[in-house]
C-alpha cells in the first residue's frame, strides 16, 4: 500500500523551544559540528489503492486544513513513498 509523507516544520521566525533544548544538548555533549536544530512533525496517511492526482490534492488539503497550524507552521514536504 502507498504511504503519503507529509511534513510539517514550525515557521523560520518563530522560536523552537524543542530545537533549542536539543541544540543545548548536543553541545553540552561536545558536538559542535551543528549549529542549530529546528523539530518538526512527520505523518504517514497509508491509502488503500493507488495515488492519483484526485488523492493527492485530497492530501494536500489536508495537511493545511488539519495537519498543520498555518499561524505557527509550514507544511514543508508531501512526498508518496511506494
Amino acid at each position: 500500500m502507498p504511504t503519503i509523507v507529509v511534513d510539517v516544520m514550525p515557521k523560520a521566525e518563530l522560536l523552537d523551544p524543542q530545537g533549542k533544548a536539543v541544540s543545548g544538548a548536543l553541545g553540552r555533549l561536545g558536538v559542535d559540528a551543528f549549529t542549530g536544530v529546528r523539530i518538526g512533525k512527520r505523518f504517514e496517511l497509508t491509502v488503500d489503492g493507488p495515488v492519483d492526482e484526485a488523492v493527492l490534492a485530497q492530501a494536500e488539503q489536508i495537511a493545511a486544513d488539519i495537519l498543520s497550524n498555518s499561524v505557527i507552521e509550514d507544511v514543508v514536504g508531501i512526498e508518496v513513498v511506494e
